[in-house]
């Protein structure tokens, strides 16, 4: 069984749908109001950071991890399983669980955080928030997929679901909204308060809540923190366009710091 040949476009619609509603709800009942001028910046670059980095990322989208699932997906984990709901469902359970691990590794691997941190530094949070991220760590992601449509076995018509969701979610979890029951929601999973959570300024806060979809691997593996965090974004890394943002990624905070002056040098031998 494989996607009819438009499902991959009907679905990104229904995502830039999506995206469309949240910046609505945003609009008129927002959980938190931002300062305009910082907030207008923050949608200027996430927008622009997406727009640019989706014209890089096209070779690598979508398209390439169904051409991988549709060519291999046949030496996987469960590709002895017969095409029906327990093999589409461990599919799904199984990928969240590589991105809950991906993004885990993001965090405290010192080399994928070089990239990963520019998805933080944004100091508002609001659904374009889930559009920042430095294609470096794109394309990285877009390589660990690949591998576990691979590994996993899943039929290329789940990987695109899979991704869809991923999607979906990552809008939902951080729209600046609030959520009738999200307390007992984000048991089950990911929601915009545990997910604020996460991006947090402080670095022993945001090193937690990992998970995408599913909340069941941050209570597993011990990461998950339910808080109101004080301030967002991080202390030293601030970007007000695409250049800047695209730059950082190859600053280290300490070295940022030691540039600022924030940090003394090193006495001379």
């Amino acid at each position: 069984m494989s996607a009819p040949p438009q499902i991959e476009k009907l679905l990104l619609i229904a995502v830039f749908g999506f995206f469309a509603i949240l910046l609505v709800i945003e609009k008129f009942r927002p959980y938190k109001k931002f300062a305009g001028a910082g907030l207008k910046a923050s949608f200027s670059t996430n927008t622009s950071a997406f727009l640019i980095n989706n014209v890089i990322m096209n070779l690598l989208s979508v398209s390439s991890l169904l051409v991988v699932a549709s060519n291999y997906s046949n030496y996987g984990l469960l590709s002895s399983l017969p095409d029906a709901p327990l093999k589409w469902i461990a599919s799904f359970v199984l990928f969240d669980l590589a991105v809950y691990a991906w993004h885990y590794l993001g965090h405290k691997s010192e080399a994928l955080w070089l990239f990963h941190k520019i998805h933080h530094s944004d100091k508002s949070f609001h659904v374009t928030t889930g559009l920042r991220f430095h294609v470096f760590d794109q394309l990285l992601e877009v390589v660990v997929k690949c591998i576990c449509a691979v590994v996993i076995g899943a039929p290329a018509y789940v990987v695109v679901l899979c991704e869809v969701t991923r999607m979906f979610f990552v809008l939902f979890h951080h729209a600046n909204i609030a959520i009738p029951g999200e307390r007992i929601l984000s048991y089950f999973i990911i929601t915009p308060s545990l997910h604020r959570a996460h991006h947090s300024t402080l670095r022993s806060e945001h090193d937690s809540n990992y998970g995408i979809v599913l909340s069941i691997w941050d209570i597993i593996f011990r990461t998950r923190k339910v808080l109101t965090p004080k301030s967002i974004g991080l202390e030293l890394i601030e970007a007000e366009n695409f250049l800047q943002l695209f730059s950082l990624a190859f600053l280290t905070e300490r070295r940022l710091a030691r540039v600022m002056h924030l940090v003394p040098r090193k006495p001379l031998p």
